[in-house]
């Protein structure tokens, strides 16, 4: 890890100096992971580009106030994930602003009920259940939702993930074991009732 960080600090300083392709080695490097965590915060496909490429231009303009305090990864997604909060902002006071589906769903574990089932039957229960943990995931508060993909599916620790939200440790913590309840009640309830449907349907 040190020696990314290292590795990121130089090119860091030297776009400082006004060498623009270290900046441009900085966004190739790390567009696809903002680009995932944006993905994952706004359900709008067509901004997520704009979000991230205003992401971008943002950690460019504020590059002089880089100190290396943090790495810059921790930085940039600082940066991209108030402006997805910021687009967050704007979309909610729009009627048809609609979620996407958060494809790495799949990341949380499935009961093995489901999994072991391949049957048609089985298929279409597991399918209804990630749509089931998608609408859970969406229906999170966003510091929650935020805290929960930036563990889950990035697998940031919590320090890294204390400092992109600004928030104490502690916090990230409560607010991903919050999120985890959330939705592994959810989950609970869906197969009470797959449960409830096998048992009617085997009557």
């Amino acid at each position: 890890m040190s020696d990314t960080v290292d590795v990121d600090l130089l090119l860091v300083q030297k776009a400082q100096k006004g060498d623009s392709r270290a900046f441009d080695l900085l966004v190739l490097k790390y567009q696809h992971k903002v680009a995932s965590v944006v993905s994952r915060l706004v359900f709008e496909p067509d901004a997520i580009e704009d979000i991230v490429q205003e992401s971008f231009i943002k950690a460019y303009r504020a590059l002089h106030n880089f100190r290396g305090d943090s790495a810059f990864f921790t930085w940039i997604y600082r940066i991209a994930t108030n402006t997805a909060k910021n687009h967050l902002e704007g979309m909610r006071r729009k009627p048809s602003y609609r979620g996407q589906d958060i494809d790495d769903v799949g990341h949380f574990d499935m009961p093995d009920k489901l999994r072991e089932q391949d049957t048609p039957d089985g298929l279409l229960a597991r399918a209804q259940l990630e749509d089931h943990l998608q609408q859970a995931l969406r229906a999170l508060p966003e510091d929650l939702r935020v805290a929960l993909t930036l563990r889950e599916f990035d697998g940031m620790s919590y320090q890294d993930i204390s400092e992109i939200m600004d928030t104490p440790i502690g916090t990230v913590r409560s607010r991903i074991f919050r999120a985890r309840e959330a939705i592994e009640n959810e989950l609970h309830q869906v197969m009470s009732g797959l449960g409830r449907r096998d048992q009617l349907e085997s009557v």
